[in-house]
C-alpha cells in the first residue's frame, strides 16, 4: 500500500491538471487547451483553475472576475470598471489620432499615448503589408498586457476594402486585401446578402489584421445630391439604406456558431453619422465651418434616423444591435426643443434623450474626429467645435459627457478628460462622476471582452498573409464590382453591335452565296484624359495634373484592338469623372467682398445660381459678421470641365461611329450635357477598370441600379429640400429612359425584377 499511494497520489495530480498545449508565434505564446478559448500571452502569468487555464493579467496570484472567461462578457466588464482608478478610465475613453503602420515596431509617440495616457483605442491607416500589420498589432498587444490591469488594445480602421481602377484581377492570385465597391457601389446591386457577405470577409481581414473594431458603416441617408461624403453612403432612399445599414452589421459583428454572436471572428460596427450628416445645406461639408448646418426644409428629421432606429440598431444575428454609434459633426438645427444649436456630441437632446432615452442604445458613442479643439477660420481643416467655439478645450470634454458621449475623436491626450472628472465632481459630487465615468468603461470594455481580446488580442503573422486578400475573397470582390455597375444608356443596342461575333460577307458574283463569318475584334480608341490637379477631400493628398490614358493599353488589348487614330476605329472608349462642382466656399470670394460661400455644382459647363435661396435657413460662426449663406447669383465653374470636352471632341472626331462613355460618380450629376454625345453610358462608383471592360465587352451583364436619382437640372437641384429623399426631377435621356432612383438597364433592356419591385415604391 505505501508503493500504491504515491502512484496514486500523481496520478490524480496529472488528472486535475489542465490539457492544454503551448507554442511560440511571432514572440507570443499561444495556449490551447480542452473546453476553453485559445490563450494569447506575452507576459502575464498563467493561472491553473481546475482544469482551466486563465491569464493574470494585473499579476495579483488570483482570478478576478474580469479575468475569468466563463463568466458573461456585462459582469467582466463591470468588475474591471470598477477596480479601474480615474486616470485608467480616461484613457479609454480617448481614441487615438491616424496610425499609419509603415513597419512593426511602436513609435515614442504610440508609447506615449498607450503608457502615460493608458490609451486603449488605436486607428490604424495604412500598412506595409499584412505580414507587418499583425507583428505591430502583436508589439502593441505585448506592450500593453505588461501595464497596470493587462487591457489590451482596440484596433480600428476606416474601411480599406475598396477597389483601385488600376488594379488588375486574376482568378488565381490575391491581392493586400480584398477589393469591393465602395458602399455607393455596393447600393447599387441592390443586394442585402452580398453587403452582409462583403461583411464576412472583410471582418476576416480586419480580425487577421489586428483589427477589432470598424468605424463604419457611414448610413447618413444621403438625401442632399451635392454633399462630397456621399459616396460614402447606401445612397437617398430609406428601405435601402436600412437594409444594407442592417446586413452590413451583421456581416461585420457575427462570429457564426456563437451562442451571442460574438467571438473570435467579430469586429465592432461603428455606425456613423447619427442621426445623419446627409442633409447639409447646399451640399457644404461638416468637416469645415462653412458646412456646419444640417437644415430640415421638408420636415424630415425623423427618416433619417430610420437606417439607424430599424437598420443598424435592429440585427437579426445575435449580436442584435451595433455596438457602437459615432455622430456627425453637424449641427442640426432647429431640432432641439430647447432651441440649442450645437454640434451633435454636445447636444443632450440628440445623444442622451433621443439615442439613449427613446432608442435604448447601451453601446459606445465616439466622437468624430478633433471635435475639442479649436477652429482658426472658416475654411481652416482643423477643430470642430461647432457651437461651442468659445469653450476651452476641458469644458468641451464636459459638455460632451454630459451630452452622453463615452469617447474622444483624435485624441490622445487625457489631460483634458480629467479636467472634465473634475468640473463633474465640482458640479454634482465625487460618487455621482465615478459612477458616470465608470458607466463610459463599461461599454468601452465591453466591446474588448466581447470580441475575445482579453484571451487572445495577438494575430498569427502567417495567417495574416493567408487569409487577408486570399483569392477567393478577392473573386468574391471581383463579383460585387462587377454587379455594381450601371447601364444607363445602349442606344439602338450599341453594345451588343459592338462585340457581333459574325460580321456579313457579300459575293458580288453570287448573292445567294452571301454568309457571315467570324468577326476580328473592335478596333477602339481611348483618348486621353486630363487629370485636373487636385487635393485630398480634407485637405491632404491629391495630385498635379497631367495628361494620360485613364486604362493600361495592355488591359484593353485583350478584350479589343487598341488604334490611336479615331479613324480607323470602330467606336471609341472615354473615361471620365463625375463633375467637381467645388466645396460650397472661395475665400476668392470673401476677399473680394463676397460673403464666401457659391454653390456646388454637378454639371461640367459654369454654373450661375439663379434657383437658389436667397436667405439661407441657417447660417452664423463667431468669425462671420453675418448669418446669410446665400449664394443666389453666384457663379461657379467646374475643376475638370475638360471632360465634357473629351467627350464632345471624341464624338466630333469619330464621325457618326458609336462613343461609350464611363463616368465614375461618387454623388450624383446631371447627365445632360454627357448624355446626347453618348450612344452608351456606363456610371459605375469606383471599380476596377477591367471590369468597366468586361461590360463593354459584353462578357458580364450588367445589373447595377442607381441608388439615387440623377437630376435633369441644378434647377431641381436647388429647388430641392436637402432633407427629403428622392424629390427631384430625373433626366430623361434620347430614349425616353428616366434616370430614377433603381434605374438600370441590362442586354434586355430597362431593368424591371424583384429588386427594383421592392424598393421603388
Amino acid at each position: 500500500m505505501r508503493h500504491i499511494l504515491p502512484f496514486l497520489t500523481l496520478f490524480l495530480l496529472a488528472a486535475c491538471m489542465p490539457k492544454m498545449q503551448e507554442i511560440e508565434i511571432d514572440n507570443y505564446r499561444q495556449v490551447t487547451q480542452r473546453g476553453g478559448p485559445t490563450l494569447g500571452v506575452s507576459s502575464a502569468p498563467l493561472l491553473h483553475v481546475g482544469r482551466k487555464v486563465f491569464k493574470d493579467l494585473n499579476g495579483n496570484g488570483s482570478l478576478d472576475v474580469y479575468e475569468d472567461w466563463r463568466q458573461p462578457a456585462l459582469k467582466r466588464a463591470q468588475d474591471l470598471a470598477a477596480q479601474l482608478s480615474i486616470e485608467e478610465i480616461a484613457g479609454l475613453m480617448l481614441y487615438s489620432g491616424h496610425q499609419g503602420v509603415p513597419a512593426d515596431t511602436i513609435t515614442d509617440a504610440q508609447r506615449k499615448f498607450l503608457e502615460e495616457d493608458n490609451l486603449r483605442a488605436v486607428l490604424v491607416t495604412s500598412v506595409a503589408s499584412p505580414e507587418v500589420a499583425a507583428r505591430w498589432n502583436n508589439r502593441v498587444q505585448a506592450f500593453v498586457e505588461a501595464l497596470g490591469h493587462g487591457i489590451p488594445a482596440n484596433n480600428s480602421s476606416d474601411p480599406r476594402n475598396e477597389t483601385r481602377a488600376t488594379a488588375e484581377f486574376n482568378a488565381g492570385s490575391g491581392g493586400q486585401i480584398s477589393l469591393w465597391p465602395t458602399p455607393l457601389g455596393l447600393a447599387a446591386t441592390f443586394d442585402p446578402g452580398m453587403v452582409r457577405r462583403f461583411g464576412m470577409i472583410a471582418s476576416s481581414e480586419y480580425r487577421a489584421l489586428g483589427i477589432a473594431t470598424a468605424l463604419s458603416p457611414q448610413i447618413d441617408l444621403a438625401t442632399e445630391p451635392r454633399w462630397s461624403r456621399f459616396g460614402g453612403t447606401f445612397g437617398e432612399d430609406p428601405e435601402l439604406d436600412i437594409a444594407m445599414a442592417r446586413a452590413y452589421v451583421e456581416g461585420f459583428q457575427t462570429t457564426e456558431d456563437s451562442e451571442d454572436g460574438w467571438g473570435l471572428r467579430s469586429v465592432n460596427a461603428m455606425v456613423k453619422h447619427w442621426p445623419s450628416g446627409g442633409p447639409e445645406e447646399g451640399g457644404r461639408d461638416a468637416h469645415y465651418s462653412y458646412g456646419k448646418y444640417a437644415v430640415y426644409p421638408g420636415g424630415q428629421f425623423k427618416t433619417h434616423m430610420r437606417p439607424f432606429v430599424e437598420g443598424a440598431f435592429r440585427v437579426q444575428g445575435g449580436t442584435k444591435t451595433a455596438s457602437a454609434v459615432m455622430p456627425y459633426y453637424t449641427i442640426s438645427y432647429g431640432q432641439d426643443p430647447r432651441g440649442r444649436n450645437v454640434g451633435n456630441s454636445y447636444n443632450d437632446f440628440i445623444i442622451n434623450r433621443l439615442l439613449r432615452e427613446e432608442q435604448g442604445f447601451e453601446g459606445v458613442v465616439c466622437t468624430d474626429w478633433n471635435i475639442t479643439k479649436d477652429n482658426r477660420a472658416i475654411e481652416a481643416f482643423d477643430g470642430k467645435c461647432w457651437g461651442v467655439e468659445t469653450l476651452t478645450e476641458a469644458e468641451r470634454h464636459y459638455e460632451a459627457i454630459k451630452a452622453g458621449v463615452d469617447q474622444f475623436g483624435g485624441n490622445n491626450d487625457k489631460g483634458p478628460v480629467l479636467e472634465a472628472y473634475r468640473m463633474w465632481t465640482e458640479e454634482f459630487g465625487e460618487q455621482s462622476a465615478r459612477e458616470r465615468f465608470e458607466r463610459s468603461a463599461v461599454r468601452l470594455l465591453l466591446n474588448c471582452f466581447r470580441t475575445g481580446l482579453f484571451e487572445n488580442p495577438y494575430t498569427d503573422p502567417d495567417i495574416a498573409a493567408e487569409v487577408v486578400g486570399n483569392a477567393g475573397f478577392m473573386e468574391a470582390g471581383y463579383l460585387a464590382q462587377q454587379k455594381s455597375v450601371v447601364l444607363l444608356k445602349n442606344h439602338g443596342a450599341t453594345l451588343q453591335q459592338i462585340n457581333s461575333k459574325l460580321r456579313p460577307v457579300h459575293h458580288e458574283k453570287d448573292p445567294a452565296a452571301d454568309e457571315l463569318a467570324p468577326a476580328p475584334p473592335s478596333k477602339v480608341y481611348v483618348p486621353k484624359r486630363l487629370q485636373p490637379r487636385s487635393r485630398g477631400m480634407f485637405g491632404f493628398g491629391g495630385s498635379e495634373a497631367r495628361l494620360d490614358w485613364p486604362v493600361d493599353t495592355a488591359l484593353v488589348g485583350r478584350h479589343f484592338e487598341w488604334v490611336d487614330d479615331p479613324a480607323e476605329a470602330d467606336f471609341a472608349l472615354v473615361l471620365i469623372q463625375g463633375p467637381n462642382g467645388g466645396s460650397g466656399y472661395d475665400v476668392t470670394d470673401r476677399e473680394s467682398g463676397g460673403n464666401g460661400y457659391v454653390p456646388i455644382s454637378l454639371q461640367y459647363r459654369p454654373y450661375t445660381a439663379e434657383y437658389a435661396r436667397a436667405e439661407s435657413i441657417a447660417g452664423g460662426d463667431p468669425k462671420e459678421p453675418f448669418v446669410n449663406r446665400s449664394y443666389k447669383g453666384k457663379t461657379v465653374r467646374t475643376a475638370n470641365e475638360s471632360d465634357l470636352d473629351l467627350v464632345a471632341d471624341t464624338k466630333a472626331a469619330m464621325g457618326g461611329k458609336p462613343v461609350v462613355v464611363c463616368v465614375q460618380l461618387s454623388k450624383p450629376f446631371v447627365p445632360a450635357e454627357v448624355e446626347p454625345l453618348a450612344d452608351v453610358l456606363i456610371a459605375h462608383f469606383g471599380v476596377q477598370n477591367q471590369v468597366l471592360l468586361d461590360i463593354v465587352g459584353r462578357l458580364v451583364e450588367p445589373s447595377g441600379l442607381l441608388p439615387m436619382q440623377l437630376p435633369a437640372d441644378m434647377r431641381t437641384v436647388e429647388e430641392q429640400c436637402e432633407d427629403v429623399p428622392r424629390d427631384m426631377r430625373p433626366y430623361t435621356d434620347a430614349d425616353g429612359h428616366s434616370y430614377d432612383f433603381a434605374y438600370g438597364m441590362d442586354w434586355g433592356g430597362v431593368i424591371d425584377d424583384a429588386r427594383v419591385r421592392a424598393y421603388r415604391k
